[in-house]
């Protein structure tokens, strides 16, 4: 099996040892997106604004690898708060139609960079 490695210039650059995504066979590999603005490399404040950041970042990827974000079938969000579930579910009906994309949704004390939201997801390309 090959693997093909997928970046955009449009999307955060890695910031360790890591692609942003990877693709093999017709499957992409979504590394996770915090929400940097990838001209700056500075997180955006606000939950709200870091919920969109994140989203415009997987959906430059996704674009890159030659899909978009209907293309996702599985999505992990990681919040260091829960109580903003809310804000993560309206703003996510901003950018998907149904059906859905599988999802959970994971609480957990600390993300890269004080972020407050992280997603990684994974596309399967027609």
């Amino acid at each position: 099996m090959s693997k093909t490695v997928i970046h955009s210039d449009n999307a955060p650059a890695a910031i360790g040892t890591y692609s942003q995504a990877i693709k093999a066979g017709n499957t992409v590999y979504m590394s996770g997106q915090i929400p940097l603005d990838p001209k700056t490399m500075e997180l955006v404040e606000g939950f709200e604004a870091q919920t969109v950041q994140v989203f415009e970042n997987l959906k430059a990827v996704a674009e890159a690898a030659g899909g978009s974000l209907k293309d996702i079938v599985k999505l992990n969000i990681f919040l260091t708060d829960l109580g903003n579930f809310a804000t993560v579910n309206e703003v996510m009906s901003r950018y998907f139609q149904q059906p859905y994309p599988a999802r959970a949704a994971i609480g957990i004390a600390a993300l890269p960079k004080a972020a407050q939201v992280e997603m990684d997801a994974i596309l399967v390309l027609e």
